[in-house]
C-alpha cells in the first residue's frame, strides 16, 4: 500500500527530483546514515578536546581525516571514470561502516588514545577520497532529466544539512549522558539504511568502453581539460582557497564553547546545530530556484555573506547574537558549496565528470586539512577570536579577486546560450 501511494504521488516543483525512485531511495538511506556521521564528527571533536585541551590537536585530527582527500582525489576521480560508480560507492559505504564499528569498539572498551583516533581518521579519509567522487558523479544517473539535476543537488545538500542539524543535537544529549562511544555505535548501525537503499536501486548505468590506457593518462586528461575550461578552473581554485582559509573555522567551535561562551558540551551542540539550520536554509533556497542561471552571482554573494558574518561572530561574546551570525554564515557556506557543485555538474562533459568532480572534492575537502592544521596552530598562538577575524577578512579579499574571471565566464555562457538558441 505504501509503495503504491508513493508511485502515485507527484512531488511539488521544489522537491521534483524526488519523483525519481532511485533518488528517493538514495535520500532516505543517506538521511539516516548522515545523522550518524554528524554525531560521530561532533563526538570526535569533543573527545579530542577533552583528551588534550589543545587547539593544535583539534587541527591535527581534522588534518589526519582530510589529508588523504588532497593526495588521493585525482587518482580516485580517474578510478571512478574507469570503473562502476555504483560498485565503488557500495564498497566505500561498507568500509565506512567498518571504520565506525572500530571506533565504537575502542571507545566503548576504553582502549583508545589520540594515536588510535588519528589512525582511524586517516582510514576514513582514504575511504572518503573514493566515496565522494563516486557519489557525486552517480547523482546524474539517479534523475532521468538533466534539468532536475540542480534540484537533486540542492535536495542532497538539504539532506546533508538536515542531518547536520539533527545529528549534533542528538549527539549533544548523548555526550552529556552516556558518552562518545554510543555516538560511534549509532553511526555504525546507521549504515544499514544506506546499504539497503543502494541494494534496492534499479539504475541504468551508462555503458563504458574498456579503458586500456594507464590511469596516469586519465589523470593528465582531467588536468588538461580543466586547463582549457577557465570557468570550471576558477570555481575549483576559489573552492580550494575558501576551503583552506575559511572552512576550518568550525574546528575552533569547542574552544569557543568552553572559553569564549563559558559553556559545556551543550553549548558546543548549539553551535553545530545552528550551523546545520543555516545550511538548511541555504539549501532550501537553492532547491526553490527553477533555473540554473546566475550561479556565479550566487557564489560571489554567498562568499561575502559567509565572510561578513564570520567577522561579526569573531568577537561576539553574547551567545544568542553569536548564533545569529553563525546561522547566516552557514547560509552563505551552503549556497557557495551547492552552487559551485551545480555549476560544475551542468558544465562538464560526461566522460570527464568523475575527474572534474574529484578535483572539486580535492579542493573542497583536500585543502581543509592543511587549513585545519594551520588555523589550529595560529589560534594556539594568537587566540581564536583574532584568528577567525583574519579568516573572515581574507574571504572578502579572495572573492573580490575572482569577480573579473566570473564576469568573463558569464559573458561566455550567455554567448553559448545564444548560439544554442540560434540567435
Amino acid at each position: 500500500m505504501y509503495k503504491a501511494i508513493i508511485r502515485l504521488m507527484v512531488f511539488p516543483s521544489t522537491l521534483r527530483a524526488l519523483n525519481y525512485r532511485n533518488f528517493r531511495l538514495y535520500m532516505v538511506g543517506q538521511s539516516i546514515s548522515l545523522i550518524g556521521t554528524w554525531m560521530q564528527r561532533m563526538a570526535i571533536s569533543w573527545l579530542v578536546y577533552e583528551l588534550t585541551e589543545s587547539a593544535f590537536m583539534l587541527g591535527l585530527v581534522a588534518f589526519a581525516g582530510l589529508i588523504p582527500i588532497l593526495i588521493l582525489s585525482p587518482y580516485a576521480g580517474a578510478f571512478v571514470d574507469r570503473h562502476s560508480r555504483y560498485k565503488t560507492l557500495l564498497v566505500t559505504q561498507i568500509a565506512s561502516m567498518v571504520q565506525a564499528g572500530l571506533l565504537a569498539f575502542v571507545v566503548l572498551t576504553d582502549q583508545y588514545n589520540i594515536t588510535i583516533i588519528i589512525i582511524l581518521s586517516v582510514f576514513l579519509g582514504i575511504i572518503n577520497s573514493f566515496d565522494s567522487p563516486s557519489r557525486q558523479s552517480l547523482m546524474i544517473v539517479m534523475v532521468d532529466n538533466k534539468a532536475d539535476l540542480q534540484n537533486a543537488i540542492a535536495l542532497n545538500s538539504s539532506m546533508v544539512t538536515m542531518a547536520r542539524l539533527v545529528g549534533p543535537a542528538v549527539a549533544g544529549i548523548l555526550l552529556s549522558t552516556v558518552g562518545e562511544g554510543i555516538c560511534f555505535l549509532i553511526n555504525f548501525l546507521s549504515f544499514i539504511a544506506v546499504l539497503y537503499s543502494l541494494f534496492s536501486m534499479r539504475l541504468q548505468l551508462p555503458i563504458r568502453k574498456k579503458n586500456i590506457e594507464p590511469i596516469w593518462m586519465n589523470l593528465k586528461e582531467g588536468y588538461i581539460y580543466l586547463k582549457r575550461s577557465p570557468a570550471l578552473r576558477s570555481i575549483i581554485w576559489l573552492t580550494a582557497l575558501i576551503s583552506f582559509v575559511i572552512m576550518p573555522y568550525t574546528t575552533l567551535f569547542p574552544i569557543y564553547a568552553k572559553e569564549i561562551f563559558k559553556g559545556d558540551v551543550t553549548t558546543f551542540g548549539w553551535l553545530n546545530s545552528i550551523s546545520g539550520l543555516g545550511a538548511l536554509m541555504g539549501a532550501l533556497y537553492l532547491a526553490s530556484q527553477k533555473t540554473i542561471n546566475h550561479l556565479l552571482k550566487i557564489i560571489s554573494i554567498a562568499v561575502l555573506l559567509l565572510s561578513g558574518n564570520l567577522i561579526l561572530f569573531s568577537y561576539t561574546t553574547i551567545f544568542p547574537i553569536a548564533l545569529f551570525f553563525i546561522l547566516f554564515a552557514e547560509v552563505g557556506m551552503l549556497l557557495f558549496i551547492s552552487a559551485s557543485n551545480t555549476y560544475l555538474q551542468t558544465h562538464v562533459e560526461e566522460n570527464m565528470r568523475g575527474r572534474v568532480i574529484s578535483y572539486f572534492i580535492m579542493a573542497f575537502g583536500g585543502m581543509q586539512p592543511i587549513g585545519n592544521l594551520i588555523i589550529g596552530s595560529v589560534a594556539h598562538f594568537i587566540g581564536v577570536q583574532l584568528t577567525l577575524l583574519i579568516q573572515g577578512v581574507s574571504g572578502i579579499f579572495i572573492i573580490l579577486f575572482f569577480l573579473p574571471p566570473f564576469k568573463k565566464a558569464n559573458q561566455r555562457d550567455k554567448k553559448k546560450s545564444m548560439r544554442m538558441r540560434g540567435e
